[in-house]
């Protein structure tokens, strides 16, 4: 059962309804670990009710205190049950055009950061777990279906989120046997604050609706290691990946 939760990128709109979905399910506390907790401490009590809640500071782009703030949220939730990593920065139109200084500010912000603080809580979570080998952590991950495979549009976006992606992934190849498992999260487009005044991409979806996806996946004993959201965008990705850039370029257009 997950009782506790550290959230990196606690302003997610995505994360929050993870929470949310959990609580049923016997999640009690949990610490969100966010760019400015001034902004979102107010508002704690209307987002999450019923949660107890710990907002703790911590940068994407300067991680270099990764670790010691895992282990701090480590202590203020007594043991850490799940970790989701749900910073990012939005990719629209996050291809040519964009500068130096915001390109390294999206690597930095999509996959440098998010791996880092993902390294320091996998290993804070195999040695929790070392204690009492009957407890699991589970680290969840929240990758794009832009991740699957690049296209003109949001190609440096998508890049960050292949990079975070394989990461993840080959995280929890290496996590085996530890108690520590790892699921990634590949939803196509959400509706939320984020993508506000866009036309949304075909099989749209919104937070609860991810947070529906994982909260099912977590419950279960054997889960799936990458999950699409929705499921059909599993079976027609893999018929994407594989096809022609020339084609591929017709379909994606200019999404």
């Amino acid at each position: 059962m997950i009782k506790t939760a550290l959230v990196l990128g606690g302003s997610s709109e995505i994360a929050q309804a993870i929470l949310l979905e959990l609580k049923p399910q016997g999640l009690q506390r949990a610490v969100l670990a966010v760019r400015s907790p001034q902004e979102i401490e107010p508002l704690l009590d209307s987002l999450l009710p019923g949660l107890d809640l710990a907002v703790c500071t911590w940068d994407a782009t300067d991680a270099s205190d990764s670790a010691q703030m895992v282990a701090e949220a480590g202590r203020t939730l007594g043991r850490i049950d799940l970790v989701v990593c749900a910073v990012g920065m939005l990719g629209h139109h996050a291809g040519r055009g964009m500068t130096q200084e915001a390109i390294g500010l999206m690597v930095q912000t999509n996959f440098a950061g998010p791996a880092s603080a993902l390294s320091a809580a996998a290993e804070f979570l195999v040695e929790q777990n070392k204690a009492d080998r009957s407890q699991e952590s589970t680290l969840l991950v929240l990758s794009s279906v832009a991740a699957a495979r690049p296209r003109k549009s949001n190609f440096v976006y998508g890049s960050t989120k292949a990079g975070l992606d394989s990461f993840a992934r080959g995280l929890g190849d290496a996590l085996v046997g530890t108690g520590v498992r790892v699921m990634v999260l590949r939803p196509g487009f959400v509706r939320s604050r984020m993508t506000t005044g866009l036309e949304p991409a075909p099989f749209a979806s919104d937070p609860r609706q991810v947070a529906v996806y994982a909260a099912r996946e977590l419950g279960k004993k054997h889960s799936k290691e990458l999950i699409w959201i929705p499921r059909k965008l599993g079976p027609l990705f893999a018929v994407f990946t594989n096809i022609p850039s020339a084609l591929w370029r017709k379909i994606a257009a200019e999404r």
